[in-house]
């Protein structure tokens, strides 16, 4: 949209173009009070305005005076505005679904992702073995999990912990590495095959990555990186298995776990716990242990998310302990995919 006429628009076009003249972090924070589909329709609007100049802006301001108190001489929008306020409104994982669910994609990006998904794992691991953790992170974040775990197990043990730890904290759009796999993959797409892409990385994608490279790997990766980051490790660990996973677990277990746990912790810790989980919770227990737990949990009123959260993590810091040391089993739900 080269010449703005900013009477015509409409109200959702002036609106997108209110949350570029405010910059990423202040509309992540208005964004984050829309539904995904109005978003959705926001952002289709904000990509048609690369660049707002200085007497368009001064109409915003204008007309949303009440809201703003900004000077600003122009301001950029497009595709990279609306990626990264959808990132930060409702999470880098739904970018694509809500951007592609309007009929828009990075055109940057969209025939890298291609290219990828038409290779099988052995093309992709020849193709970034000679590759340093940053590339060989970045590539591993477009692909789905299964994948992903496959060629992960095959990079050199050496560098494996960190490749890790570059993929939580990678950025799927960098355009330097995006270059660099046109670079590398652009010409060897077999056509034969397809894959799911993510295009995620960070901490959820390591998480789950870390699930199927089996108990040992996972504990000996993560101790070499908590050396140098440990709360990366701890963000890690807590994504791998929650206070909610604990459904997951058999009754045994739970009867194992409640032997152990500070029950003056758990209260608190099952404030905002799931019906299913309590029941779990309530049938790893006596009748009246039971009944005394739901009593205490009506008396607790209110709380805070934060202590809500401090307790659960006390929890499963003894969970986790248990496991270690095999008194209980966290392994009930998934399978290792590399030996």
């Amino acid at each position: 949209m080269a010449d703005i006429d900013y009477h015509s628009l409409n109200r959702q076009q002036k609106l997108a173009l209110f949350l570029i003249s405010i910059g990423p972090e202040s509309a992540t924070h208005i964004l984050k009070q829309f539904s995904e589909e109005e978003v959705a329709k926001l952002c289709r609007e904000m990509t048609t305005f690369d660049f707002v100049p200085q007497n368009v802006l001064s109409q915003v301001f204008q007309e949303f005076s009440d809201v703003i108190a900004l000077s600003k001489t122009s301001a950029f929008g497009g595709m990279p505005f609306a990626r990264k306020v959808v990132a930060s409104s409702k999470g880098e994982s739904r970018v694509n679904a809500i951007l592609e669910g309007i009929g828009l994609e990075d055109e940057d990006n969209t025939d890298v992702i291609k290219q990828i998904g038409m290779m099988d794992t052995d093309q992709i691991f020849n193709l970034i073995k000679a590759e340093g953790p940053q590339t060989i992170a970045f590539v591993l974040s477009y692909l789905e999990t299964k994948k992903s775990a496959i060629i992960f197990s095959r990079v050199a043990p050496e560098l494996q912990d960190e490749v890790l730890e570059r993929m939580g904290t990678i950025d799927p759009t960098n355009l330097e590495y995006l270059e660099k796999m046109i670079r590398l993959l652009g010409k060897h797409g077999s056509g034969k095959s397809k894959t799911k892409l993510n295009v995620s990385g960070g901490v959820p994608s390591v998480a789950s990555l870390l699930k199927l490279v089996g108990k040992e790997n996972s504990k000996t990766f993560l101790s070499k990186i908590e050396e140098r980051n440990k709360p990366f490790v701890d963000a890690v660990k807590k994504k791998m298995f929650g206070f909610e996973d604990l459904i997951k677990l058999q009754t045994k277990d739970m009867q194992r776990i409640m032997r152990d746990v500070d029950m003056a912790q758990m209260p608190m810790a099952m404030k905002n716990a799931s019906p299913i989980l309590r029941d779990k919770i309530y049938a790893a227990m006596s009748k009246r242990a039971a009944e005394g737990l739901k009593e205490e949990i009506e008396l607790l009123g209110p709380a805070k998310m934060k202590d809500i959260d401090a307790a659960q993590d006390a929890i499963i810091e003894t969970v986790r302990s248990l496991d270690e040391a095999g008194e209980v089993s966290l392994d009930n739900d998934s399978a290792s995919l590399v030996a």
